[in-house]
């Protein structure tokens, strides 16, 4: 038979309206008392009656999470991990992930999420570029939003973000520590925040160390930064006839396809032309050469976020702030010292 709330209480040696405040974690039962009573759950392997809970607190336990189709899916994992993140710290803080996603070319009639039509949700959190319209509908509902990796100023709401100037400096820097001048910069989407502030990244290193910028290095007009578009956006570069020995993609998937198309024309990677990527993502470990790319911590974001939310939800916190996540440099084979001139261009 399963446990009761009374069973717990029993072996805790506390009321059950104790027990009752320590699952809806009522900042005035004592740090002993909570300790007790949690692990009197543990051991019983109680678990309270989700609906019973929302009917008496008034509250559904649940927080939504968006993100839009083509964030989330195989090919682009980076979001996926980041969701993982947010399910951990649910579980902890004993509330549900509600996950949905939506399409970029946002439709309110068709496409508002479920969760928020039936107001079942305490908090939302919204991962990556959301379609404004979402955001603006969103904001007439009184409910917290949590952002990762996306916001657009002025920011009225918590949001999660990458350090993307650092990592776009450590990025262009070991390019230059390996002797590279000569350094292109391929991105899609450059009104998206973190796209925006590792190409800032990429010139602050490039004027630091005495090098000037070149337009004509970059290839930034693509709509999105998939691995077709870097594809792509490589292919152009070249077709200008331009002469340079590195890249820095703003992201994994860019870089992907950037090696991709460099193995088709015959281009070595790193000899010919070092890449590095950002995000390092899962799938570097199985390109060859392997990716040098900026490590960000992924399921971590996922967990500040619903951190954040939770203090909301409890009070503890409110009003607009920006968690700065740390990134480190990871060097594989893509990168190497740069081996005197070689055309491109036969």
């Amino acid at each position: 038979m399963a446990a009761t709330i009374k069973d717990v209480a029993r072996k805790a040696k506390v009321s059950t309206a104790t027990v009752s405040l320590v699952i809806h974690n009522n900042d005035r039962i004592s740090s002993e008392t909570k300790t007790r009573v949690k692990r009197a759950i543990q051991e019983l392997n109680y678990h309270p009656f989700r609906s019973a809970r929302g009917l008496a607190s008034q509250k559904s336990g649940n927080l939504g999470f968006i993100v839009t189709d083509d964030h989330f899916s195989r090919s682009e994992p980076f979001y996926t991990q980041i969701f993982l993140g947010t399910e951990f710290q649910a579980r902890e803080s004993e509330y549900y992930v509600l996950l949905t996603t939506i399409p970029s070319d946002f439709n309110e009639r068709e496409n508002t999420p479920r969760f928020v039509l039936e107001k079942n949700v305490e908090g939302i959190i919204l991962a990556g570029k959301i379609p404004h319209k979402l955001i603006q509908k969103l904001d007439n509902y009184t409910i917290p939003l949590v952002f990762i990796d996306y916001y657009f100023s002025p920011s009225q709401h918590p949001v999660v973000m990458i350090d993307n100037i650092s990592g776009g400096l450590k990025a262009t820097q070991h390019l230059i520590d390996c002797g590279h001048k000569d350094i292109a910069f391929i991105a899609g989407d450059l009104q998206h925040p973190s796209i925006s502030e590792r190409f800032q990244g990429y010139k602050m290193a490039l004027q630091s160390a005495g090098i000037p910028f070149r337009e004509e290095l970059t290839q930034y007009d693509e709509p999105y930064p998939a691995r077709e578009q870097g594809y792509l956006a490589i292919k152009k570069l070249l077709n200008r006839k331009v002469q340079f020995t590195a890249i820095f993609a703003c992201n994994d998937a860019m870089a992907i396809g950037i090696v991709q198309y460099l193995k088709e024309k015959n281009i070595p990677v790193p000899s010919a032309i070092s890449v590095i990527g950002f995000d390092d993502v899962e799938a570097n470990l199985s390109l060859d050469p392997p990716l040098t790319s900026i490590r960000v911590p992924k399921v971590e974001m996922g967990i500040q976020a619903v951190k954040i939310m939770t203090e909301i939800l409890t009070r503890k916190h409110t009003g607009p702030r920006k968690l700065l996540m740390p990134v480190e440099l990871v060097i594989r084979g893509s990168t190497c010292k740069r081996q005197g001139e070689v055309s491109l261009y036969k």
